[in-house]
């Protein structure tokens, strides 16, 4: 399984921007797919995940953020709304080929692949 991350951007506080994860391989159907961010000097963090019938977010970026997949296009997508300073991060996608429960999908430990991450950055 492949992933391919993109859609990152430099943006003003309070704007939007949509990442995009295409994965390639596997059982897209059954796939678990999380994005996960990590900021500089800090430690990964989960942020949103989503198979299919499910999803979870980061209580950082409820009501906020929102993850969707379009089986059509084995894509994922995460809206980002209302976007933060302290959103700035490289955001990575990561794929686990299987269905998570949900408790599961905030664990980095649970994904089998990564992808290549894609720069957030957030000015105030």
């Amino acid at each position: 399984v492949q992933l391919q991350a993109s859609g990152g951007g430099l943006v003003q506080a309070g704007g939007s921007l949509r990442l995009s994860c295409v994965v390639s391989g596997g059982t897209f159907s059954r796939t678990t797919v999380g994005w996960f961010r990590q900021a500089p000097g800090k430690e990964r963090e989960f942020v949103a995940a989503g198979r299919v019938g499910t999803t979870r977010h980061a209580d950082s970026v409820k009501g906020r953020f929102t993850i969707s997949r379009d089986g059509a296009k084995n894509t994922v997508y995460l809206q980002m709304n209302r976007l933060k300073f302290d959103d700035t991060a490289v955001y990575y996608c990561a794929a686990a080929q299987r269905g998570l429960i949900w408790s599961s999908m905030g664990s980095a430990f649970e994904y089998d692949n990564w992808g290549q991450g894609t720069q957030v950055t957030v000015s105030s």
